[in-house]
């Protein structure tokens, strides 16, 4: 189902003068040699490292890009332990159902490696307002492949949009060509909303509040006036129009942690991987003479390091720099203070009779231009709802602030109020049972301004670096494939710097359609002329 890539490239993560190794270089061939092993002394150097003791290496975070630096790590004989926060495995990552697209490459890698099946087949897909239906999403590898953008624009259907709306969206092409994800470009759209780019552009009102508004709702989890415009053309890039096909998506047949997580991390055990949970980091002892960190404190607890891998969400960071001595003395630290999180909150409702819920997954907004939802048919969607006879759906509610403090009864009231403009017969359906959960500031927020306070993967601490969605990486992904690529980055990071093991390799994100990247060419022959 999830055909994968053949061919893998290291994405390219520090410069030449960055690297410890002698002769290191971002070159293919110097890549290349490395990962099949090196030269002749191979031999030689594995009989010597027998005799070595295992480098220790702590993971902060137990989440996509967590586990993705240990998995890589533990596979080349580090000694490797993972602390969790708390929030438990999985975290900060363990929030409501994630929807796996098409170009996760890396994660579908992983999961063939694994030998697990834990996805349901391509899905359709809905969106709407607060007007309504407003768009179909077909499964579009399915359908004749067209050039972007017209594939997306043909194939998709719009129920209420007339065309001539529709075709303002063309001259958004333009600043799509302009951002290619560089520093430059982060920075040229970092500091303007997304309301204001699509207004720039020349997208009408009705595309916009019935469209564009309500799909960053529930994909950079904000409204678009709180959305910044370098991340919103990101995330459109590679998820709808990169390739006609990117914007299909499969969900886990199940939760993410007992579907991926709970056997992940029982590979990560046979291997040797230690899992601690309950593990608050506070602060990090580092050698005066070096800068390099040599414990990990956890309380009254220190954990000796040789490296340590920090993969956790801004807000966990956070208050882990408002207790260190170590951190709160780093600018790049310090600057994540100005970051922010967005509060989610879950709700699992049990039905006493069958409602028809149009898709396994249905984007909506409206709900006073405050927060978006996405509503999940769970009876379609995980195996243990499949034979139930009454409804059992889910809906993740992010941004979603007024409905945090509410206790359960009123939750469940408001959202039966708000689900019932979508879902016919839901009013009538009494609930049984509920199951809610309340996420404070954990998923990340791409605000305007963000970028300049975001974190790079190398840190001035020389042997501690940092993976996670909101961490600085030029690979193009985002949300988990995002993390779990900034994880393989880390662990390529400490390889490099403790001089041990075997590059991670990195599958890139699919190259640019041809126009596309001829018209990206000439865009940067201009900016360079200017």
């Amino acid at each position: 189902m999830l055909a994968m890539s053949k061919w893998f490239t290291l994405t390219p993560f520090m410069s030449n003068s960055f690297s410890k190794r002698v002769g290191f270089s971002n070159s293919p061939g110097s890549v290349r040699a490395h990962v099949n092993g090196g030269g002749d002394d191979t031999n030689n150097s594995k009989n010597n490292d027998k005799k070595k003791k295992k480098k220790k290496v702590v993971v902060v975070g137990s989440g996509w890009a967590g586990l993705g630096a240990a998995h890589h790590l533990c596979k080349q004989g580090y000694d490797v332990t993972v602390l969790d926060g708390g929030d438990g495995i999985g975290s900060p990552d363990n929030v409501g159902i994630e929807g796996f697209w098409y170009p996760y490459k890396n994660i579908f890698s992983l999961v063939d490696e694994l030998g697990i099946k834990p996805f349901t087949s391509w899905t359709k897909s809905a969106q709407y307002s607060g007007e309504g239906l407003e768009v179909e999403f077909p499964v579009y590898q399915e359908l004749p492949q067209l050039p972007t953008p017209l594939g997306t624009l043909y194939h998709t259907q719009f129920v209420r949009l007339p065309l001539v709306d529709r075709l303002t969206s063309l001259p958004l092409m333009a600043a799509v060509i302009d951002f290619d994800n560089t520093d430059v470009a982060w920075k040229k759209y970092d500091s303007i909303t997304a309301r204001e780019l699509f207004k720039r552009f020349g997208c009408s009102e009705r595309l916009y509040q019935d469209i564009f508004g309500p799909l960053l709702q529930v994909g950079l989890f904000a409204p678009a006036e709180q959305c910044s415009a370098a991340a919103t053309l990101g995330l459109l890039y590679y998820l709808t129009l990169a390739h006609q096909k990117h914007f299909d998506v499969a969900f886990c047949r199940g939760t993410t942690k007992q579907k991926i997580f709970e056997p992940w991390v029982e590979s990560l055990k046979a291997k040797g991987c230690e899992m601690l949970e309950d593990k608050k980091v506070t602060d990090f002892n580092f050698d005066e003479e070096t800068g390099c960190v040599t414990e990990v404190v956890c309380g009254n607890e220190t954990y000796s390091v040789d490296a340590v891998v920090v993969a956790v969400g801004i807000t966990s960071l956070q208050e882990t720099i408002k207790k260190s001595a170590a951190l709160c003395k780093r600018e790049e630290f310090l600057k994540v203070l100005n970051l922010a999180g967005i509060d989610v909150v879950t709700v699992k409702l049990w039905l006493d009779r069958k409602v028809a819920i149009p898709n396994p997954s249905n984007a909506c907004a409206g709900f006073d231009d405050l927060f978006g939802c996405t509503v999940f048919d769970l009876n379609v969607i995980h195996d243990e709802h499949k034979d139930d006879t009454e409804t059992v759906l889910e809906a993740d509610f992010y941004h979603a602030n007024e409905l945090l403090p509410l206790n359960d009864e009123l939750v469940t009231e408001k959202v039966i109020s708000y689900l019932s403009k979508y879902i016919n017969d839901l009013e009538r359906a009494c609930v049984v049972d509920k199951e809610i959960g309340r996420f404070t500031k954990r998923l990340t927020h791409f605000f305007p301004g963000s970028y300049k306070s975001m974190m790079r993967g190398s840190t001035s601490f020389p042997n501690l670096f940092m993976a996670g969605d909101w961490i600085i990486t030029r690979h193009g992904s985002w949300l988990q494939e995002k993390s779990y690529v900034t994880g393989l980055e880390a662990a390529n990071r400490v390889v490099d710097y403790l001089e041990e093991g075997s590059f991670a390799k990195v599958i890139p994100v699919e190259e640019d359609e041809p126009h596309i990247e001829a018209l990206r060419s000439l865009n940067r022959r201009l900016n360079e002329g200017n």
